[in-house]
């Protein structure tokens, strides 16, 4: 069976960024992932999963979480276990987010945020978060269970103008292809 027969199963998001200048106050970007139902896979979401709130059934989970972008590699990771989800979810978008603590700030501000998906050692996308300078919230991608069960990806870059509260809200409206 090939990778694209039998869809995605177990995918890696990595986000980085680098600090901000010295003197400044930190930059906080968040990975978020909205799951959503199969009976409105373009309502609201029925869970979110973002630092500090976990999926009900333990198959989409933060790895590592960095408050200020300090460290190497990635700051932020996150597994998704496409596999295991619930087949009465039919839908998965992921995001990032930045937090506001300190005054508006946008990807234009945060100096090299980017976001990776990986399955296994296959890349799926990378993400360079400055091209959507002016938001404050992106999605980056969309995973949809077909009819076979399988997962497709479908890359999803939009910019948003709200905070990590309101972002769960709005990260999942249909696309404007």
């Amino acid at each position: 069976m090939t990778g694209l027969a039998r869809g995605h199963r177990k995918v890696d998001v990595k986000l980085s960024w680098d600090p901000a200048p010295l003197g400044r106050p930190a930059h906080d970007l968040d990975l978020v992932a909205a799951v959503y139902p199969a009976a409105a896979p373009y309502g609201p979401p029925d869970y979110l999963v973002h630092p500090g709130r976990r999926s009900p059934d333990g198959t989409i989970f933060l790895t590592r979480e960095s408050l200020d972008g300090r460290g190497f590699g990635a700051d932020e990771e996150m597994s998704l276990e496409l596999y295991r989800i619930s087949e009465r979810l039919s839908r998965v978008v992921i995001g990032v987010a930045i937090q506001q603590n300190s005054g508006r700030l946008t990807f234009g501000e945060v100096a090299r945020p980017k976001v990776a998906l990986h399955e296994g050692y296959t890349k799926l996308a990378d993400h360079d978060l400055t091209v959507l300078a002016e938001s404050t919230a992106v999605t980056v991608a969309e995973f949809t269970r077909q009819d076979s069960g399988t997962w497709s990806y479908r890359m999803l870059e939009r910019g948003y103008d709200t905070d990590l509260a309101s972002f769960g809200g709005v990260m999942g409206g249909p696309a404007e292809d």
